[in-house]
C-alpha cells in the first residue's frame, strides 16, 4: 500500500508518495524512477518520502516551497523526528540510492554522498501537514508494472528521437552533397566547347569586319 499526496505550491502540481511500512519501502527503492527524489530524516528513523518530479525538472533546482512540503511531510512521518525541533531532512535522487544484501529491510546507502542535500526543519508546520493530508490517497499499485510501462514509453521516445536525428543527418548530408556538386560544376557551361560551325561563322564575320 502506498499513500499519495499532492502539493499545490507549484504549477503544475507535484506528487509525493510514501510507503506504509519498511516492507513497502523496499519496493519503492527497487521500482523507483529517474525523476524520483528520496527524502528521509537524517540519523533518525522515518518514512521514505518520494517526490516525483515533472519531466525535465532537476532535483538540484526543486522550488523551495516544494522542498519545505516534502521536508515537513518527512518530519511528520518520523515517530522520533516529529517530536523534535531543529531536525535535518536529507534528500537525493532515487538513482543515487544504494542497496545491497548486507543492509536491513528499508535501509539504504548512497552511491555518491556529494549528491545528498540537507534542509533544516525548525519545527512542525501544522498548516502544511493539514493541507497535504487533505490530498492523501491510498492505493495498491503494481510498482513493477508501472516502472516497466514508464520505461517502455521512454524507450519509444528514445527510438523516435534517434530516428529523427538520422533523418536530419541524412537531409544535411544530401544538402552538402548537392552543394558540393554545384560547386564542382559551377563553371561547366563556361568551358563547354563551342560548335565548330559556330567557330567558322565567327571567323568569317571577323574577316568581313576587317575588310569593311
Amino acid at each position: 500500500m502506498v499513500f499519495y499526496f499532492t502539493s499545490s505550491v507549484v504549477s503544475p502540481e507535484a506528487f509525493i508518495y510514501v510507503g506504509k511500512d519498511k516492507v513497502e519501502n523496499e519496493d519503492l527503492i527497487k521500482y523507483g524512477l529517474e525523476e524520483d527524489v528520496w527524502f528521509h530524516v537524517d540519523k533518525l528513523s522515518s518514512a521514505h518520502i518520494y517526490l516525483r518530479m515533472n519531466e525535465g525538472d532537476s532535483w538540484e533546482n526543486i522550488p523551495e516551497d516544494l522542498v519545505v512540503d516534502c521536508a515537513q511531510l518527512t518530519k511528520a512521518n518520523s515517530i522520533e523526528g516529529n517530536k523534535k525541533d531543529n531536525i535535518t531532512v536529507i534528500y537525493t535522487p532515487w538513482s543515487n540510492l544504494k542497496k545491497d544484501g548486507s543492509m536491513a529491510v528499508g535501509q539504504v546507502g548512497f552511491k555518491d554522498p556529494r549528491k545528498v542535500k540537507k534542509v533544516l526543519v525548525s519545527q512542525r508546520e501544522n498548516p502544511i501537514i493539514n493541507r497535504l493530508n487533505k490530498t492523501k490517497v491510498e492505493k495498491f499499485p503494481d510498482l513493477a508494472m508501472e516502472r516497466e510501462e514508464k520505461l517502455k514509453v521512454l524507450r519509444k521516445k528514445d527510438q523516435a528521437a534517434k530516428l529523427e536525428r538520422k533523418r536530419e543527418e541524412a537531409k544535411i548530408a544530401q544538402e552538402r552533397k548537392e552543394k558540393k556538386w554545384q560547386k564542382d560544376h559551377a563553371y561547366d557551361e563556361l568551358f563547354q566547347e563551342q560548335d565548330p560551325e559556330d567557330v567558322n561563322n565567327q571567323g568569317r564575320e571577323d574577316l568581313e569586319d576587317d575588310f569593311m
